[in-house]
């Protein structure tokens, strides 16, 4: 049996500070930000085997979660994704328009994610891969080399994506770390042309759905607990991520958000977004 330190913490009574010391785990990358920001001129690059996996073995449930068909995917069709994130590891990142880079950070990101479920299939979630007990997944390991740096998929988040689009909070709604409570993985590859649209869709969509937040007939407020872990990328405080909850937030939602001293709770399903996997909501 794996040791877990954050399956142990979360038995905590109290919730909010149980996701107090999630939100500390997350790793501060030594990644030199700078050595990727320059930007160039090139706004495209080739995602068609990355858009015919994703047509291949994604799937859009009624529920609205997109589930990943992992027990389908044949050996051909894993090895031409991971043919895939070499072919994206090997450009130079900084040739790229700044929008350009972005969509191929959140590409490279969810494409190596999936690879790695792929790797250790079957699991019943991403945190149960691990390369020692101390691990709680799999993101702080090396896993590929872009431009002269081993990165793993922690320093593609928090010492590129984050520092380099602090600017920027939707990036949460298109990172995909293949759970269940995550936003969906988005289902053809992001480019510099569709970047916009997908994060603002993505943004109303998760916030909109009950993983991303919910209000009860009591009218306690759940909130995934990405807003908790990154809360500082949505203005340091549960008040700006209310603001920031609220300018996406559709008509029914808003109204039930619109109450004095809401009574916020955090929740997240770390279940493998699975086909074969049944569980839904948060766990």
């Amino acid at each position: 049996m794996k040791f877990k330190p954050l399956v142990i913490m979360c038995l905590l009574p109290a919730v909010a500070g149980c996701t107090s010391l999630e939100r500390l785990a997350i790793p501060s990358s030594e990644l030199v930000s700078a050595q990727f920001q320059t930007a160039g001129t090139q706004d495209s690059i080739s995602n068609e085997a990355w858009d015919s996996f994703l047509s291949s073995y994604t799937t859009l449930g009624e529920d609205g979660i997109v589930r990943v068909d992992y027990g389908a995917v044949s050996a051909d069709d894993k090895q031409k994704l991971d043919s895939y994130v070499d072919y994206l590891a090997a450009q130079d990142a900084t040739q790229f328009t700044r929008d350009a880079q972005l969509a191929y950070w959140i590409n490279l990101y969810n494409a190596l994610t999936v690879s790695v479920i792929l790797d250790n299939y079957p699991v019943d979630s991403i945190r149960d891969i691990s390369t020692s007990p101390l691990d709680f997944g799999p993101w702080g390991e090396k896993r590929i080399v872009v431009n002269g740096r081993e990165l793993g998929l922690h320093d593609i988040e928090h010492g590129i994506v984050r520092p380099l689009w602090s600017e920027e909070p939707r990036i949460h709604y298109a990172l995909n770390c293949a759970a269940f409570g995550c936003p969906n993985l988005a289902q053809s590859a992001y480019t510099a042309s569709n970047l916009e649209q997908k994060l603002q869709e993505n943004s109303v969509l998760y916030i909109n759905d009950p993983r991303g937040v919910s209000v009860g007939e009591d009218g306690k407020v759940t909130l995934s607990k990405i807003f908790s872990w990154y809360r500082e990328d949505y203005g340091g405080s549960e008040e700006t991520v209310l603001v920031h909850v609220r300018q996406y937030a559709e008509p029914d939602l808003l109204a039930a958000l619109d109450q004095p001293d809401l009574s916020i709770s955090y929740a997240y399903d770390w279940s493998l977004n699975d086909t074969a996997t049944a569980t839904q909501g948060p766990q």
